[in-house]
């Protein structure tokens, strides 16, 4: 396993569009500290952010997670050029030439794949752990270790989009091309969404009927890994309650929904493989 990581870093080391979405990656990573910051004034009503209890521990991993996992797009740069770059450079066919198999060569990539979404998990507790130490009004261990499991299933999340980008790169070798095909993917899914709810008549069980059924696709699962956190926080709770509102969702990881995620990661990696060996390189 390292001597594959080691030739997939070496090769990152030498491409400087990789080496500089990676540090725009987690420059924005760091920036999630730049909200405390943030104010808002209308009139006698102001909110200052850091106030409002977004960096509270135990709901900060929850934030943090559900904001850095709409950075990924960044990442998936670099995932699908690394994989084009092997067919534009024939650095593929050379590692073959070398003795590396086609199944060690797929590994290294998954290896990349899970190496990339450590390294974010672990960034992403750093800095979320700074920041609530800093920041929340509850710092007992017991509050500061509840909710962790929002950076597994960031890590799950990670691990899945990545290896469906690295599927499309290996499936239409251009790495445009392949982020293309991922929003194309997006937009069908949502239009299936749509679709569904046109068909069901849009009845009082109809929502949950769709998400029922649309949990099972591979970009709505992994987005439901980590669900919205904004109604979740206590000043928006309060301000439903005096309208009348009240927020019945669940927003726990659910085991299903990581089983899905896992299925899907597994798939595009076999995908991946196969399609390599039927492949004339």
């Amino acid at each position: 396993m390292l001597r594959l990581l080691t030739i997939e870093f070496h090769k990152l080391k030498y491409n400087s569009a990789s080496k500089v979405l990676s540090i725009i990656y987690f420059g924005l990573l760091t920036s999630i500290a730049l909200i405390a910051a943030i104010k808002f004034e209308f009139g006698s009503f102001k909110l200052h952010l850091a106030d409002a209890g977004i960096f509270n521990f135990p709901y900060i991993w929850h934030f943090n997670t559900y904001i850095a996992a709409i950075l990924k797009f960044f990442l998936l740069l670099v995932i699908v050029s690394m994989m084009s770059n092997e067919y534009s450079y024939k650095t593929l066919k050379q590692n073959l030439i070398d003795g590396l198999s086609k199944k060690e060569f797929i590994l290294s990539k998954f290896y990349t794949v899970i190496a990339f979404a450590a390294i974010s998990t672990l960034f992403v507790f750093v800095v979320s752990l700074i920041l609530g130490l800093f920041y929340s009004d509850y710092n007992e261990f017991a509050i500061i270790v509840s909710d962790l499991e929002y950076l597994f299933a960031f890590f799950i999340k990670l691990v899945g989009f990545f290896s469906f980008g690295l599927f499309l790169g290996i499936l239409v070798k251009r790495s445009a091309f392949a982020v293309g095909a991922m929003f194309v993917w997006l937009i069908l899914e949502n239009m299936l969404r749509g679709f569904l709810f046109w068909k069901f008549n849009e009845n009082e069980h109809t929502s949950k009927t769709v998400d029922q059924f649309m949990q099972f696709l591979p970009l709505e699962s992994m987005a439901n890994l980590i669900k919205e956190p904004f109604s979740r926080l206590g000043a928006v709770r309060s301000a439903a309650n005096t309208m009348g509102e009240t927020f019945s969702k669940s927003y726990s990881v659910d085991l299903s929904n990581i089983l899905i995620v896992c299925f899907w990661t597994f798939l595009f990696i076999f995908l991946s493989y196969k399609l390599l060996l039927k492949r004339d390189l």
